[in-house]
């Protein structure tokens, strides 16, 4: 996995300011006010702080935002950065000023001289987050790891093992979804899942034989055209009481070429992220474990590769998905909803969980709807879909509710068989996949469906991400469970 970068904490120490190498951090507020440290390396540095603050270019930054000074008179460091930042910013502000750090440190050593600064550990978080680069197949030497040292004198607001948690479940996500699939194929993943019980999880993987005679025939349909086998991974963590899980079902797709109604060519490399559901599952589900969360929780990942064979399933096939309804397949890149059939059916059979939230880079139409600031969320429970809006807002990961109705339900009923497994046409894409995952979900099962194919990987980058895999719903999800499920 990649490796976060090393962090420590410590009282702030004035009179090492001068010695310290590599790069120097300070905070100033909007009001140009320097606290103590900003004050001090003001001193050091014969009033370059001072003068920077008072420019335009200061004045033009956004709250986060940070400036260099470079080779500062009076101080062995190679530079100071700059951050405009209140003395008790908002969560988003301080996240963002860590990525501003992040992104402004490159491979120097950082102090940061955080003094009585609010938020601190959201810098912190902000920072680690921000300064990942999946370089795993790169021949190149790697560039040799930076620390970041954080001098405040409000360290008891500092949970280093929760920050760690976190951003080590989003960086796991983060490189899963990146993983090209000649690496990252159904067995592989699978074992990377299994190395997570050192942690404490307890994973069970599922082969064909096992998911043929439990009649997953929806799930393993998508598969047989492929040479990497179908597999089910069950991730449970036991950190509650008696009580019944929640629980997280992704869709694993490890590569998607659209099987025999075959996508076209241009673009399909970044199918390699159709698995991104999966990988948020797994990140949330070893930050549970990394963190020791007091709550039961469930991960069920359903691992396969949809591509064009003799064997492939083909357009107008009938299969019989776990539940025993028969779906007609008239669209072999419909593929992800056949998956997460079973596999929804499957999780609600075996353990009843309080609740179920699936994840899935489902449908283009949401990118149409959405774009990449939100994903959907689709939910038959008002309580259960206003519970994760509120976390991901407050976590700052976009989301948007979207409709469910007996209307585009209509619009996947079938001729020949139960349900086909798309509407037919272009319109509500994204609903008719929702209103099929649906009729997988038992009415007594709280239930939301969230369609990521828009924010699972974005070729620009994110205020937390750098271009590719982002990580998103990891800490939305990590708070959901912690605010709703944990004592």
């Amino acid at each position: 996995m990649t490796e976060l970068v090393k962090m420590t904490y410590s009282e702030v120490d004035l009179e090492a300011v001068a010695t310290l190498n590599g790069l120097i951090a300070i905070f100033v507020g909007a009001d140009g006010k320097l606290d103590t440290c900003a004050r001090r390396v003001n001193t050091l540095s014969r009033k370059a702080v001072e003068r920077l603050v008072a420019s335009d270019a200061f004045a033009g930054l956004s709250d986060g935002g940070a400036l260099r000074l470079a080779f500062p008179a009076g101080l062995a460091a190679a530079g100071i950065l700059v951050v405009k930042l209140s003395r008790r910013p908002t969560q988003e502000a301080a996240r963002l000023a860590g990525a501003a750090l992040a992104q402004e440190k490159g491979p120097l050593d950082l102090t940061v001289l955080a003094g009585n600064l609010g938020k601190l550990a959201d810098v912190a978080l902000g920072l680690a987050l921000r300064d990942y680069d999946f370089s795993a197949h790169k021949t190149a030497a790697p560039k040799p790891r930076s620390t970041v040292k954080f001098m405040s004198s409000k360290l008891e607001s500092i949970d280093s093992k929760l920050i760690s948690a976190i951003a080590g479940g989003v960086f796991f996500t983060r490189d899963l979804t990146n993983e090209p699939a000649n690496i990252l194929t159904t067995s592989n993943f699978a074992d990377r899942l299994a190395e997570m019980q050192a942690l404490g999880l307890k994973v069970e993987v599922l082969e064909e034989a096992a998911l043929e005679k439990m009649g997953m025939g929806a799930l393993l349909c998508v598969g047989q055209g492929s040479v990497s086998p179908s597999k089910v991974v069950v991730m449970q963590w036991h950190g509650g009481g008696d009580e019944a899980p929640f629980a997280l079902v992704g869709k694993g797709v490890v590569f998607d070429t659209g099987g025999i109604s075959i996508k076209p060519a241009l673009g399909m490399e970044d199918m390699t992220m159709d698995m991104g559901g999966a990988g948020v599952v797994s990140g949330v589900m070893r930050t549970l474990a990394q963190r020791k969360a007091k709550a039961n929780v469930v991960g069920v990942l359903g691992l396969v590769e949809n591509m064009p064979s003799g064997n492939a399933v083909r357009p107008g096939d009938v299969v019989t998905s776990m539940k025993g309804d028969k779906i007609e397949v008239v669209n072999t890149d419909a593929e992800g909803r056949l998956v997460l059939a079973d596999v929804l059916w499957y999780t609600q059979e075996r353990f009843k969980p309080v609740g179920m939230i699936n994840l899935a880079t489902l449908t283009g139409a949401i990118i149409v709807a959405l774009g990449h600031e939100n994903a959907g969320v689709f939910s038959n429970s008002d309580d259960l879909s206003a519970a994760f809006l509120k976390a991901a807002g407050a976590e700052g990961e976009g989301a948007w509710r979207m409709p469910l109705s007996a209307a585009y339900d209509k619009m996947i009923d079938c001729r020949i068989a139960d349900m086909r497994n798309t509407g037919g046409t272009r319109d509500a894409g994204s609903i008719t996949a929702a209103q099929f995952l649906a009729r997988f979900v038992k009415p007594e099962t709280p239930w939301a469906h969230l369609d990521i194919a828009g924010v699972a990987s974005i070729k620009g980058g994110t205020k937390f991400a750098p271009a590719g895999a982002t990580g998103w719903g990891v800490m939305t999800l990590n708070r959901f469970i912690s605010d709703n499920y944990e004592a």
